[in-house]
């Protein structure tokens, strides 16, 4: 009896065992951005069978041969609920040269662009023209080689009810070099003098301790015990908040990281987060600026905003308050800081400078192009006071009031707000009034669409220079861009946002102001996604239209600017 127990219990092992094996590799889930602009997460493609990627390099001799066989396999199996898409997998390709490259070669696929190789490397590619089947619902490898008839046969498998396995074929083609992953592979990236100082300019300063982040990056075992996150939020591009497109413009506060700092937190990670020879930890030792200190000396007029009461958890809907002025004279505002209450809860807070009877949303939920004293913004990481552009300001004329919009996110702890705002006038009226002009449209979003697309339009009728953007959806937002067309012609993109957050929505500033003559139209095209595969979606079922609570929707591009100087 004991025996046969025994062997049985051996036999379930086993069973256990081979149960195991056969079970496809997982994969991290990851995003990319293609050589149009157009962001791709593959979890996002939860309603395909599978998403199949091919690398790619055109300066390998056999990509002809390998794009001939991948538009043969779409033509068989792109019917049946299959994606596909190219991944470049060069080491150092620029983004422009691909776009060049896709064009050139009239490729069908979208030609994904793999910042660092660090895709390709987690999915095991080893040569041009090898293919990675991916499964986006359990984010999983099915199948990884050429074309071989097991690739068809694991597809099949997939329609079938799921592939059990993953299977891996040879793959002919160019190899693809990993430098750096060679190089960390040999050494691996040191803590305090690699990383640690990455992370204390990237991301520390909302991750510390009373920071909007939801955990503070201040020690070495702090990054080690986050570190599974932190790959992941890097890989799918959620942090920094990497929203837009770097190749379109380039914005002061874009939150920018480049492809070797992404590849030496990267490899770090993986290679166990070591904690190196050294024996300080820098991140112990970063000194933040004190918030609650002003920056440009005591202001000409602080304002402090009403003690607002956050819970311990739940989702606040956004608080509008108007804040009366004592104003007799026209003020102009050359800076405003501001100092929140409490920064590990207020999300962020928008000011604007409003006539008595005039509502917080000045006339947007009507959908006109409305231009307004927008005064600036806070938003977390947000801590230099704004100084407007010189010979530019802000006007408050007499009796006028500000109206802000604070948006709170709990934390775990109950809390409160007492927000305060300083303001720093000219001694006498600069050249240029800022005015923020919206841009929108009416619209009716039915339910379950995945990509419901939309665009307005307005015409400046004088001279401006164009200082900011900000892109503004709620929770169905998925992408937004802002262009401009010249009256002769000439059409430019300014900013790019194909990886919309309703959690981080600022005013990207332009490095270079753009100057639009009279007669420039502008227009801000953009997509919903009301399906049940965006994650932030609170209820694809139901169409959707313009209101003010977030769960409904808005699609708004703000525009900041001041009439261009005569003599331009």
């Amino acid at each position: 009896m004991v025996k046969r127990i025994g062997l049985g219990l051996a036999s379930l092992l086993s069973f256990i065992s081979l149960s195991a094996v056969a079970l496809p590799e997982r994969v991290g889930d990851f995003a990319l951005l293609d050589t149009d602009g157009e962001f791709h997460q593959l979890s996002r493609y939860r309603n395909k069978e599978a998403v199949i990627l091919m690398s790619y390099d055109s300066s390998c001799m056999a990509i002809d041969s390998a794009l001939s066989s991948i538009k043969s396999l779409q033509m068989d199996w792109e019917a049946q609920g299959f994606v596909f898409a190219l991944i470049d997998s060069s080491p150092m390709t620029e983004t422009a040269a691909l776009r060049a490259s896709k064009q050139t070669a009239n490729l069908p696929f979208p030609l994904l662009i793999d910042d660092g190789q660090l895709v390709s490397e987690s999915l095991g590619l080893t040569k041009v023209g090898e293919i990675a089947v991916l499964d986006p619902e359990r984010l999983s490898l099915l199948y990884r080689g050429g074309f071989s008839p097991k690739l068809a046969l694991s597809l099949a498998s997939e329609m079938s009810g799921g592939a059990d396995e993953t299977v891996v074929a040879m793959a002919g083609g160019c190899e693809i070099n990993y430098p750096m992953r060679e190089q960390h592979a040999r050494t691996a990236p040191d803590y305090s003098s690699d990383v640690a100082p990455i992370i204390a300019e990237q991301c520390a300063a909302c991750h510390r301790e009373g920071g909007i982040g939801p955990f503070a990056m201040d020690s070495h075992l702090m990054i080690k015990g986050w570190s599974p996150m932190i790959r992941e939020v890097l890989l799918t591009k959620r942090m920094p908040p990497m929203q837009v497109d770097p190749s379109v413009g380039h914005f002061n506060n874009a939150s920018y990281i480049s492809d070797a700092d992404m590849q030496t937190l990267v490899h770090w990670i993986d290679a166990g987060a070591p904690r190196g020879a050294g024996s300080r930890d820098p991140l112990a030792e970063l000194d933040f600026p004190d918030r609650n200190t002003w920056q440009l000396g005591e202001p000409d007029y602080i304002i402090k905003a009403p003690k607002m009461e956050v819970p311990a958890t739940g989702v606040m809907d956004y608080i509008d308050i108007d804040v009366d002025l004592p104003f007799a004279e026209d003020k102009w505002v050359r800076a405003v800081q501001f100092i929140p209450g409490d920064e590990s809860v207020l999300h962020h807070l928008l000011a604007y400078v409003t006539a008595p009877a005039e509502t917080f949303d000045g006339g947007e939920s009507d959908t006109r192009s409305i231009a307004r004293r927008f005064l600036e913004g806070y938003a977390p990481g947000k801590i230099d006071a704004m100084t407007f552009p010189e010979n530019t300001g802000v006007l408050i004329p007499k009796d006028h009031k500000l109206s802000m919009q604070f948006h709170f996110t709990t934390n775990g702890k109950a809390t409160s707000d007492e927000t305060t705002i300083g303001l720093y006038m000219y001694d006498e009226p600069p050249t240029h009034e800022n005015f923020t002009r919206s841009v929108g449209t009416s619209f009716k979003i039915p339910a379950y669409e995945q990509n419901h697309e939309l665009t307005s339009q307005y015409v400046f009728e004088e001279d401006v220079v164009v200082t900011g953007l900000r892109a503004h959806m709620h929770f169905r937002g998925k992408d937004m861009k802002f262009s401009a067309e010249t009256p002769d012609g000439e059409s430019r993109d300014l900013l790019s946002v194909p990886n919309y957050s309703y959690a981080w929505q600022p005013t990207y500033a332009l490095d270079e102001p753009a100057y639009l003559p009279a007669g420039t139209k502008v227009f801000v095209t953009g997509a919903f996604d009301n399906s049940e595969f965006n994650p932030a979606n609170p209820d694809p079922s139901k169409d959707i239209t313009f209101g003010l609570q977030s769960w409904d929707e808005m699609f708004i591009g703000y525009w900041t600017y001041h009439a261009a100087d005569s003599s331009k």
